[in-house]
């Protein structure tokens, strides 16, 4: 069977000037899972493997690069879902771990919970072998001069918190088995302990082999009320094609009364990618089953 990869790199109003930066880091990304497929690993190797190259690339708010929160700290969420078993594992609000998309499979595996956070996700990862790094390994210039720009005196909110750079992937094995990944550094500036939609699976991410899988990005608490990429692979199981099971779940983020912004991507199970977003821009990649790429 053949096999594929879809990666994202968030949906929101992406500048001229970043463009090519998000490009690029897609493109990278997508070629470095696909080539884990390619040599006969599973889907999950292949959602970790690009994910954590978006979460190590400081173009991303994943990983290192990712935005400060209100405190001034890098926190991460990520999750990611194995669509053969239907089990996932996720983590929030994380400090000092490099890469937690990879924190959120050791949690799936081990099946000792299907998330945790702060410091029992930082404890679990500690017990399982991972590197604990400093604050300043996770943060980077960008990202201490953007706090600083628009840091308020405003008790309530230090800037206006729009969605930026959310990365995630789907990928079709050559079992046919369909997995999907999400990870965050979250809304710039947000409060303490808030979190989103990116390490809650049937929002952030989910995927069923047979049916398909997606990755959500955007305005977190939107998309949890809608359910996003639980909407959308319902839709590919119920016969619609990757790109319309994106509208169908997006147009329900359209909701006059929920009005969020973002997108997701999509992946069926013969190997088709499909996308939707509210934003102006997403940044995507993928290379389907005839490897084929693209990057819009």
């Amino acid at each position: 069977m053949a096999v594929a990869i879809v990666v994202h790199g968030g949906a929101w109003e992406i500048p001229p000037r970043l463009v090519d930066r998000h490009e690029r880091g897609c493109i990278r990304a997508a070629q470095i899972g696909h080539d884990v497929l390619r040599q006969g690993g599973s889907a999950l190797d292949a959602v970790e493997a690009a994910v954590c190259d978006l979460e190590d690339d400081e173009t991303f708010d994943a990983g290192r690069g990712s935005f400060l929160d209100r405190d001034g700290n890098v926190s991460l969420d990520a999750g990611v879902m194995d669509g053969d078993s239907m089990k996932s594992g996720a983590v929030a609000w994380v400090s000092g771990i490099r890469n937690p998309v990879s924190l959120a499979r050791k949690l799936l595996e081990q099946g000792v919970a299907s998330l945790l956070a702060g410091s029992g996700a930082e404890e679990f990862a500690r017990e399982s072998g991972f590197s604990i790094v400093p604050p300043e390994a996770m943060t980077t210039e960008a990202a201490i001069e953007f706090y600083r720009t628009h840091r308020s005196e405003n008790p309530r909110q230090i800037f206006e918190p729009l969605p930026r750079g959310t990365v995630g992937a789907v990928a079709l094995d050559a079992r046919g088995a369909i997995a999907s990944a999400t990870s965050t550094g979250g809304l710039p500036g947000k409060r303490r302990g808030r979190v989103g939609d990116s390490p809650i699976v049937g929002a952030g991410y989910f995927a069923e082999t047979g049916a398909g899988g997606a990755s959500a990005t955007g305005h977190g608490e939107s998309i949890l009320t809608v359910g996003l990429t639980r909407v959308a692979v319902d839709a590919m199981r119920n016969g619609l094609s990757a790109t319309d099971a994106a509208a169908v779940a997006v147009e329900a983020l359209r909701h006059p009364k929920i009005g969020g912004a973002g997108g997701l991507i999509t992946l069926d199970a013969n190997g088709t990618a499909g996308h939707a977003h509210t934003t102006s821009r997403m940044a995507r990649a993928w290379i389907d089953v005839n490897g084929d790429g693209a990057m819009v």
